[in-house]
């Protein structure tokens, strides 16, 4: 792994960089690598101080297995939405459902947020001032407390056990 250098807060973020703007530019000359190394190096030292810690990951096997799991999730829901919209006799009860959060950090907080908008059928609308609740809607509740408990078992607790263990 690249250590941070009081130069370079944030060195994959500026390999990132450099390699965006080669390929914008879709050139390696000598002017552009510089230019490109250049501003790899100064858009992180203009800006880290704007950006939060950076988490600390207590188990990445289980980030691993968690990102694993949303991306089947995904598909799955895929799945289950394009179901939903090809059976036209079929009532939607689409819903809003107040979600109380577990999870204490911003970032914990706006992963899941995140993770139920990724998964069609399922969108954050809103995180309450007081940062206990999460306002959700979902395309299709049949039982609120079941999809509670659903986001609870699937998503929070993994990401609680990922971050803020």
């Amino acid at each position: 792994m690249i250590k941070p250098r009081p130069w370079l807060p944030t060195p994959l973020l500026s390999i990132l960089l450099l390699a965006v703007w080669l390929l914008l530019v879709r050139s390696t000359a000598f002017g552009q690598l510089l230019l490109g190394g250049f501003l790899a190096v100064v858009i992180p030292l203009a800006t880290h101080r704007f950006w939060d810690a950076q988490p600390h990951v207590a188990r990445p096997w289980k980030l691993l297995r968690f990102v694993l799991r949303v991306l089947g999730d995904i598909l799955i829901a895929n799945i289950e939405v394009a179901w939903l919209i090809v059976n036209p006799w079929r009532r939607l009860r689409p819903h809003f459902v107040e979600y109380p959060l577990m999870l204490e950090d911003r970032f914990t907080i706006t992963l899941l947020a995140n993770t139920i908008s990724l998964t069609p059928g399922t969108v954050s609308a809103n995180l309450r001032l007081d940062g206990r609740t999460l306002l959700i809607h979902a395309l299709d509740v049949e039982d609120e407390e079941a999809l509670i408990a659903h986001i609870r078992e699937r998503y929070e607790r993994p990401l609680k056990e990922i971050y803020e263990c």
